[in-house]
C-alpha cells in the first residue's frame, strides 16, 4: 500500500490509502465537535479517533507531527489537525481538517456573544460569568501547574520562568520580547551541550498497544505529495500570504490606522506570530493590551470570554473572537453595532487563523531537518520555560480582577506592579473560586463539570442576592 502512495503523481487525486475525502471529512467535523478541555484533552481526542480508532496513522508519525506544532506560534491542536489532514489528502485536506477544528468554536462563541451583549444585564446572564470566572481562574492555576511541572526539569528553566514571570508582571516587558529572549538563551546553551536545556516531557501516547506506521492506513513511507517541494511551498505560501495580510493592508489604507478594524487586524496579526505556549501563555499580552491600551474591553470581560471558550468545542486561542467582537461593537464608527461586531469576529478569527495553515504548508515538507536539531530544542525548551511564568502572571492577574473590585498600581522607576486594594475584596468570588480549586485539583473533577458547577452557583448567588 505504502509503495503505491509513493509513486503517486502529486496530481492525482489521493485515493490509495483506502480512506475516501467524504470520510476524512465526517471525522474531521466529529473530532472538531468533541475537542473540549484544552490542547491536551484535544490532542487526546483526535489520536483516540485517528490513531486507536481509524488508524490512519501510525503512533511515531502522530507525535512527529505533534512535536513540530509544539515549535509554532499558534494553537498547537489546530495546527496538528491541519498537519494530519494534509497528510492524508494533500492541501484540500489540511484545509477541511483545519477549517472544521475552528468552526463549531467560531458559531459558538458568536452565539454566546450575542447573548453578551444583549442580555449581559440580566441578573441570570450576570450570574453565569460570575460562576465561569472564578473555574476559569482555577483552570489557569491547573494550567501553571501541569504546564510547569512538565517544562521546568532543570534549575535553568525554574530560572528562565521566573525572569519571564518578573519582566511581564513587574516590568511591563512586552510578551515578543521575552520569548524571543528565552528562545535565544535555550538556543544558545543548548548548543553548548549543556543537558539543563534539553527538551523533556512531551505528550505521551495513549496505554495500550502502540499502531505502528506501517500498521497504518498511511504507511510507513513519505506520502509523494508529503516529500519537500520548493515550488508547491512558495506558491501556496504567497496564497496564504495575501489572504492573512492584503485584508489588513486594505483596512489600513482606507480606514486609517486608528480605525478599531484596522487595529483588531494589524494586532491579532502581530499575536499570530507570537503566540508560543497555548492561549493562555498569549492572553496576558493581550489582556493587557486590550484592556489598557485600546480599551476594547473590561478586565473582568476577559475572562467571561476565556469562559466562553472554556465550554465551546475548538481552540482556546477562540477567545480572541470576543475580544475583537467587543473592540468593535463599541466603537463601530457609522456600522450598526452588532453588524460590526460580527465583522470584528471575523476579522480577528481570520488573521489569527490563516497564518496556522501557513505555518504547516510551508513547513512540513521539511520538518525532517528539524529532526534531532539540539539547537532547536534547547531553544523550545527555554520557551516553554518562559511560557510557565507569562501564564502565572496571567493567573495572577485574573486573581486581582476576579477577586477584588479595586486594583491599584504601585510604581517606582522602571517597575510597575498591581496591587488589591484589600478592603474591596469579593468573599462571594473567594469562596466560589476556592471550591472550584478544590474540584479540580483534589478531587480531580473534569473541567466541564467544574464551569457547570460554578456556573449554576453563580446564577443561583446572583438570583439570590449573594452577590
Amino acid at each position: 500500500m505504502s509503495d503505491t502512495i509513493v509513486s503517486a503523481e502529486p496530481s492525482r487525486r489521493p485515493a490509495e490509502h483506502g480512506v475516501p475525502f467524504i470520510e476524512a471529512f465526517k471525522v474531521w467535523l466529529r473530532v472538531a465537535a468533541l475537542s473540549f478541555g484544552g490542547p491536551a484533552g484535544q490532542i487526546a481526542v483526535m489520536h483516540r479517533i485517528v490513531v486507536d480508532e481509524k488508524k490512519w496513522v501510525g503512533e511515531n508519525r502522530f507525535l512527529h507531527a505533534l512535536n513540530y506544532c509544539m515549535l509554532l506560534p499558534g494553537p498547537e491542536a489546530q495546527q496538528l489537525a491541519v498537519y494530519l489532514g494534509w497528510l492524508m489528502h494533500r492541501t484540500a485536506g489540511g484545509l477541511m481538517a483545519g477549517i472544521l477544528f475552528i468552526l463549531p468554536g467560531f458559531l459558538s462563541i458568536l452565539a454566546l456573544s450575542y447573548v453578551y451583549v444583549l442580555y449581559g444585564d440580566v441578573s441570570v446572564v450576570e450570574g453565569l460569568f460570575f460562576g465561569l470566572k472564578a473555574a476559569v481562574l482555577a483552570i489557569v492555576l491547573q494550567a501553571v501547574f501541569r504546564i510547569g511541572g512538565r517544562a521546568l526539569k532543570s534549575p535553568a528553566m525554574v530560572l528562565i520562568a521566573a525572569l519571564a514571570f518578573l519582566a511581564i508582571f513587574a516590568f511591563q516587558v512586552p510578551f515578543p520580547v521575552i520569548i524571543l529572549a528565552a528562545g535565544i538563551l535555550g538556543y544558545l546553551g543548548a548548543k553548548t551541550g549543556h543537558g539543563w536545556f534539553s527538551i523533556a516531557g512531551g505528550h505521551k501516547a495513549a496505554a495500550g498497544k502502540i499502531l505502528s506506521d506501517a500498521d497504518s492506513a498511511l504507511g510507513e513511507a513519505m506520502p509523494a505529495h508529503a516529500r519537500p517541494n520548493l515550488q508547491w511551498s512558495l506558491r501556496v505560501s504567497v496564497v496564504l500570504l495575501l489572504l492573512w495580510l492584503a485584508p489588513v493592508a486594505l483596512l489600513y489604507v482606507t480606514l486609517g490606522p486608528d480605525n478599531v478594524f484596522t487595529q483588531i487586524g494589524v494586532f491579532f496579526s502581530k499575536m499570530a506570530v507570537v503566540t508560543f505556549g497555548g492561549a493562555y501563555a498569549v492572553l496576558a499580552y493581550v489582556a493587557q493590551e486590550a484592556v489598557q491600551s485600546y480599551q476594547w474591553l473590561r478586565p473582568g470581560e476577559m475572562l467571561d470570554g476565556l469562559g466562553m471558550a472554556e465550554t465551546t468545542p475548538g481552540p482556546l486561542i477562540m477567545v480572541l473572537q470576543f475580544v475583537g467582537f467587543l473592540g468593535a461593537y463599541r466603537d463601530a464608527g457609522g456600522l450598526d453595532p452588532l453588524q460590526a461586531a460580527t465583522l470584528g469576529a471575523i476579522l480577528a478569527t481570520w488573521v489569527t487563523f490563516v497564518p496556522c495553515f501557513l505555518w504547516i504548508f510551508l513547513g512540513a515538507p521539511f520538518v525532517e531537518r528539524l529532526r534531532g536539531n539540539v539547537a532547536i530544542s534547547g531553544g523550545m525548551a527555554a520557551i516553554t520555560a518562559a511560557v510557565v511564568g507569562v501564564i502565572l502572571n496571567l493567573a495572577i492577574w485574573f486573581g486581582l480582577h476576579v477577586l477584588f473590585s479595586e486594583v491599584a498600581t504601585f510604581q517606582a522607576e522602571l517597575l510597575s506592579i498591581q496591587v488589591p486594594v484589600l478592603s474591596s475584596v469579593d468573599w462571594a468570588s473567594v469562596v466560589l473560586t476556592l471550591l472550584a480549586i478544590i474540584a479540580i485539583f483534589r478531587l480531580k473533577m473534569s473541567v466541564m463539570t467544574v464551569l457547570l458547577g460554578t456556573a449554576v452557583l453563580g446564577m443561583a448567588g446572583t438570583l439570590a442576592g449573594v452577590q
